[in-house]
């Protein structure tokens, strides 16, 4: 039981873990089906938890090495789990400045060293037995009663009225749309907030033909609008709408590039591809006014159809480039 349990959790863990981080990657149908397998993967470590704590109750009365270790894991793998259960509900999803879904994802982040430490030190070898029908029922039993919780607590949300049940499709929830004193603030790990003069600021775009510097008011004479919705991995979403000018506009030929850099003030950056340009908005203003210092100003990028990570703030450059545009990690590391 104890060599079962501990691979079926195992198992468990990398799937919720590696669906979490698909699903935060995406803001199209992907994130649907991968937050429906990431839920199913908590619940089944639920299910599995008065299992594991009968081998962790034995564990316990024999001196180790390490427990300190393994029992942080564990503090940090139910963290994660109520963090995700809060923020679902919507029981509880802001504390001051924090989030439920901060918390669900930074206990899952910590986790990882703790985790590997206890693969390592404790391995968990599968065995050819594994695969025996006897154990192929008790993995689909296992898969069934999390489905059957997953779809339990879905039920309840909605008969309840709790919050959760307005959730988008990503996990996230409606906060200020078509209101820019609403829309929260949000940034990257610890991107920090530049204080940057417009009138002294300029844009450097760099294509094969030459480096051109835009002005302020160069760019305020462009009026291209996008109204789209602002899908944050901290656990909100924002339609608003957004003005300045097309990327498009700026790099009327790419011709010799494979990919287009936008770069923040910060040094934080993501590369697109350049079939994606025409929907690229270098945003001067939010609604009716100009962007302030915590949306981005002087200008920001607004990319719809992805999460928020990718709407680069305080750009201060936008560059071919002749790398792919998958050429990048798949998070920024900033």
């Amino acid at each position: 039981m104890r060599r079962q349990t501990n691979l079926a959790l195992l198992v468990c863990l990398a799937a919720a873990f590696a669906t979490g981080w698909l699903a935060f990657a995406y803001s199209t149908a992907p994130a649907r089906w991968s937050l429906v397998v990431h839920a199913l993967g908590g619940f089944a470590i639920l299910a599995l938890l008065p299992w594991k704590s009968i081998v962790a109750r034995r564990g316990l009365r024999r001196p180790r090495p390490g427990r300190w270790a393994s029992l942080t894991l564990a503090v940090l793998v139910m963290a994660s789990l109520a963090g995700g259960l809060l923020h679902s509900t919507g029981l509880l999803r802001w504390w001051g400045a924090y989030t439920a879904m901060e918390l669900h994802v930074g206990a899952a982040i910590a986790a990882v060293p703790f985790a590997i430490w206890h693969v390592l030190a404790r391995p968990v070898r599968p065995h050819r037995i594994d695969l025996a029908r006897r154990n192929l029922l008790r993995a689909g039993g296992l898969v069934v009663a999390a489905g059957a919780a997953y779809a339990v607590s879905e039920v309840a949300v909605r008969v309840t009225g709790l919050p959760g049940a307005a959730r988008r499709f990503t996990g996230t929830y409606e906060v200020g749309s078509f209101d820019p004193d609403l829309m929260p603030v949000s940034s990257w790990l610890l991107d920090p907030v530049p204080q940057l003069d417009p009138f002294n600021w300029r844009l450097r775009v760099v294509t094969p033909g030459g480096i051109r510097e835009w002005t302020y008011a160069d760019l305020l004479r462009f009026d291209d609008r996008r109204r789209a919705v602002l899908d944050c991995t901290g656990g909100f979403w924002s339609e608003q709408d957004w003005s300045g000018v097309l990327l498009s506009r700026l790099i009327p030929d790419t011709s010799g590039a494979a990919s287009v850099r936008v770069i923040s003030h910060t040094g934080y950056d993501r590369r697109f591809p350049l079939t994606g340009l025409p929907a690229l908005l270098l945003a001067l203003r939010l609604g009716d006014r100009p962007l302030n210092p915590d949306h981005g100003s002087p200008a920001r990028l607004v990319a719809p159809d992805r999460r928020g990570f990718w709407w680069v703030k305080w750009v201060r450059a936008i560059e071919l480039e002749s790398s792919p545009a998958w050429w990048q990690p798949p998070f920024p590391l900033q």
